[in-house]
């Protein structure tokens, strides 16, 4: 069976609290919920994981060698951890970068990716839907 992984970055544990009208009132454990039915459907196996602590995020990206394709939503750090951008040059898999919403309709900062470079694809602005595109994404491009 396939292994994917879901890392989610800072504040995404208060999905459904805050900037509704940005994010939508989906919690992450909806998100989880939702991206294990489709990966069961999928026939694949799913971890999913989300912290504020970049440290951790980039522990969880080295750690990643057992998976066959990753899916990040790094959050804030997408627009300024060069750290996470090093760590991800680090892992040999499929990376889906997903963003809840479009980041080129916010601010100027949030237009910059140090994760896009390295990406296999890039899903943004089509809110919660972005995981479950991916995760059948991945299942193409691993040959599920």
């Amino acid at each position: 069976m396939k292994k994917l992984l879901i890392i989610n970055g800072p504040n995404l544990n208060k999905l459904g609290e805050r900037e509704v009208k940005v994010y939508g009132t989906k919690t992450i454990e909806d998100i989880k919920k939702e991206c294990i039915k489709v990966s069961k459907k999928l026939d694949i196996s799913l971890t999913f994981f989300q912290s504020n602590s970049e440290s951790d995020i980039i522990e969880s990206i080295q750690n990643s060698k057992k998976f066959s394709g990753l899916i990040i939503n790094a959050g804030a750090f997408t627009h300024t951890s060069i750290a996470i951008h090093d760590s991800l040059k680090i892992v040999d898999i499929p990376i889906i970068e997903v963003h809840i919403s479009n980041p080129f309709k916010r601010e100027d900062f949030r237009q910059k990716s140090y994760i896009s470079p390295l990406a296999t694809g890039i899903i943004s602005g089509l809110g919660t839907e972005v995981y479950n595109l991916a995760l059948l994404s991945l299942a193409n491009i691993i040959g599920k």
